[in-house]
Order: structure tokens, then C-alpha cells, then sequence
């Protein structure tokens, strides 16, 4: 599997970063066959894999830690912090205090002495970005972390996160972590032209839109909502009496044959969209199962035609989302609301 520069900081990752969300309660139970999953995706060529402290209330990031034990160092490992981890408001956020709590809590669970990528998971309304990145450079002075980075921050907050780090002397957010796939192309119009000018890595994740490219959403087929906990979470992304949740299924059905046509299955032409953007640094894989491993992995090796490319931009424009509530980057600044009144 080939190698990309991750932003400017000369570490080199796989195109395909294999994301853990789906390993515990969250999604496969069955912690011996997550761990092989992960060892597969390695043996494969995968050398980056992303978690989080929320995912599964730290059951994902246990489980990481003792699959890459033996393999640490050649793997680029990394992990997020900033949401709920209790029910006590000082357990979340992006205050100095909380971080230097959970970088501790993460460190345990993935049995290493260092995160090589340590991001927010989300901007926060209401502490200032010097405060976390001050938070931040300490961590990677002490050398638990390598590098910082941002997840779901709107091109605004990616400049202000910029300057400020800049102005203050302080580590600057070396990557991007935003939603992206041909359903949800928000971040073409600001989000990637952005972060290519600061020279930040894009690790973007659902690049099979929560599952709507994964041939799983079919005309015909049973499109109950998703009963994996993770996916009870984003009802509003799958409620089918929606007409942006049906357009996506007429679109679903037509990269299929799209996909056909080009003689690739769906799964490997919505991956390779998102990886052969030249912003993109890495797509973030998220399997539950071995064989969803398995059906993801040739994506790496895919290169899409122009004439492929153009005919997704018939179906999908560039910058367009079909479904706005798909959109997890900016969050409530950017809402019709926020726009027409101002607190």
C-alpha cells in the first residue's frame, strides 16, 4: 500500500487510516475478532488507525491498545478527546483541565506512552482555542504527544486555530479530521481549499456515508435503521421518511451502476472518490466485520477516471450535501438559525 505525507510533518501513513469505532459495545462485541481485524489491516498495509476516548465509553481504545502490543512502533496512532466520558460537565470539552485528565485516561487504555496524533473532536463554543492549544504544546513538550490535530472545524475556526497557534508560539493542529464522501461534499467549497493553503492533512471519515454506499441502502431492500448503538446515535441520518435520506438511496442505486460499469464494486468506487481528492490525505475506514474489512481494503489501489469522476458530478455537484444533518463540521454556526439571528 502506498504512502502519503501526513500535512507537512514528514510522517508518512497509508491512504486507508483504519478507524475504531465499531470495536466494542459500540458496534462488534466480540473483542478476539476486532483485535484480528485490526492485525489483518496491518498485515495489509494499513499503517495509521484512529480511535477516540467516547468510542464505546473507552472499550475501542482498550481493545487498540492490546491488539498493537508488539506493533506500536509501526503504527501512527491516534485518538480524540472532547466528548462526554461522565455524566460530570468538567468530564468533556476542551478545557486545560480536562485534557491533561484525559490525555492520562487514553494513554492507559492504549498501553503506550505516547499518542502520535491527539485531536479535539470537536470546536468548542465556549473555551478559547488558546486554552487547548496551550494545553496541547505542553503535552507534545512533555512527549506524550507527537502532533495535534482538529476534528469537524469549520474553515473559520481552522484559520483562528492557525493564527492563534502561530501568534501564541504554540503547537499548531497539523491535520483535519472533517465528514466527506460523495454524499456529503460539504467541505469541497471551503474545508479542503483551506486546509491545503495551512498546509494541513486531511484525514477525512464515512467516506461510505454512514453506510449508504456500502451497497447495504438498495431500492428494494429492507432500509431499516442501522441497530448498532453508534448508529442509533445519527437517527436523523437514516429516517427514510426524509426526501434528502431517499434522494440519497436514487443516488446510492445509480453509483451502483456507475460502479459496475467501471468494473469496481460500490464500496471500492466511493472510497476511491475520497482518496484520489488531492486534499485528502487518508480516508478513515470504520469495519465491524472481517468481510467489511475485506471489501475495503482494494479501494487503496483504485484510481477513478475523469469520465468517472464526471459523472459522479452529474449525479452529486461539487460542495454539495445531500442530506445537510450528514454535515458534522461548523455544527451550530452554520445552521439556517444561526445565520438569521445572533445571540
Amino acid at each position: 500500500m502506498e504512502r502519503r505525507i501526513l500535512g507537512r510533518t514528514g510522517v508518512s501513513v497509508s491512504p486507508l487510516c483504519l478507524g475504531a469505532m465499531m470495536f466494542g459495545p459500540w458496534g462488534n462485541e466480540d473483542e478476539a475478532e476486532s483485535i484480528r481485524i485490526i492485525h489483518r489491516a496491518l498485515d495489509a498495509g494499513v499503517n495509521f488507525v484512529d480511535t477516540a476516548d467516547v468510542y464505546s465509553e473507552g472499550e475501542s481504545e482498550r481493545i487498540v491498545g492490546k491488539a498493537l502490543a508488539g506493533r506500536r512502533d509501526d503504527v501512527v496512532l491516534a485518538t480524540k478527546f472532547f466528548m462526554p466520558m461522565g455524566t460530570d460537565p468538567n468530564q468533556r470539552g476542551g478545557s486545560r483541565r480536562w485534557i491533561m485528565r484525559a490525555v492520562e485516561d487514553s494513554l492507559r487504555r492504549l498501553n503506550t506512552d505516547h499518542i502520535d496524533l491527539y485531536q479535539v473532536h470537536r470546536p468548542s463554543q465556549d473555551t478559547d482555542v488558546e486554552e487547548t492549544l496551550g494545553a496541547l504544546t505542553d503535552l507534545v513538550r512533555q512527549g506524550k504527544v507527537r502532533y495535534v490535530g482538529s476534528s469537524s472545524y469549520a474553515a473559520s475556526q481552522i484559520v483562528e486555530a492557525q493564527w492563534v497557534a502561530r501568534e501564541r508560539r504554540l503547537e499548531r493542529f497539523v491535520t483535519e479530521q472533517p465528514p466527506y464522501s460523495i454524499l456529503v461534499r460539504g467541505i469541497e467549497t471551503d474545508v479542503l481549499p483551506t486546509a491545503r493553503r495551512h498546509g494541513i492533512g486531511i484525514l477525512s471519515y464515512s467516506p461510505l456515508g454512514g453506510g449508504w454506499l456500502s451497497g447495504r441502502y438498495r431500492t428494494g431492500r429492507d432500509t431499516q435503521a442501522p441497530a448498532s448503538e453508534a448508529r442509533r446515535r445519527l437517527a436523523g441520518r437514516f429516517d427514510m421518511s426524509l426526501p434528502e435520506n431517499q434522494r440519497k438511496l436514487e443516488i446510492a442505486e445509480a453509483l451502483a451502476g456507475l460502479a459496475e460499469e467501471a468494473g469496481l464494486s460500490l464500496i471500492e468506487l466511493a472510497i476511491a472518490f475520497v482518496i484520489n481528492h488531492p486534499a485528502v490525505t487518508a480516508a478513515i475506514i470504520g469495519p465491524r466485520t472481517m468481510e467489511q474489512l475485506e471489501s475495503q481494503l482494494p479501494a487503496a489501489d483504485v484510481t477513478l477516471t475523469s469520465d468517472v469522476l464526471d459523472r459522479i458530478d452529474e449525479l452529486v455537484a461539487p460542495g454539495v450535501t445531500i442530506n445537510p444533518a450528514d454535515n458534522s463540521y461548523g455544527e451550530a454556526e452554520l445552521t439556517p438559525a444561526a445565520r438569521r439571528r445572533h445571540a
